[in-house]
């Protein structure tokens, strides 16, 4: 079965983790994505942390969408890049110039 980069490749509901968990486990998940596959968080804040990290961490590997800004639920799309493709993090995949697919 082939992986269809269109739909979310996995959901976390982060409101159920402890907080000092999250991100190990997002790196986690976001590492074991395969280019083209996507991770969807739902938090009870916005993730701007985390998305600073994840660009330190993996510059120009992913492309970060806010499907929902607050302000009781934010939910965001990471899509993972495949190598060799140069993105900038916006807010859409297509509002930082590059896509991912």
């Amino acid at each position: 079965m082939t992986s269809d980069p269109t739909v979310p490749t996995l959901s976390m509901d982060l409101r159920l983790l402890a907080p000092r968990e999250r991100h190990a486990l997002i790196f986690a998940r976001f590492d074991a994505l395969v280019p083209g596959q996507t991770l969807e968080l739902v938090n009870d804040h916005d993730p701007k942390p985390l998305r600073h990290q994840l660009e330190d961490r993996a510059p120009a590997a992913f492309v970060w969408s806010y499907l929902d800004a607050g302000p009781e639920t934010w939910r965001v799309r990471i899509a993972k890049c495949a190598a060799g493709v140069t993105a900038k993090v916006g807010d859409s995949c297509c509002s930082g110039g590059a896509c991912c697919g």
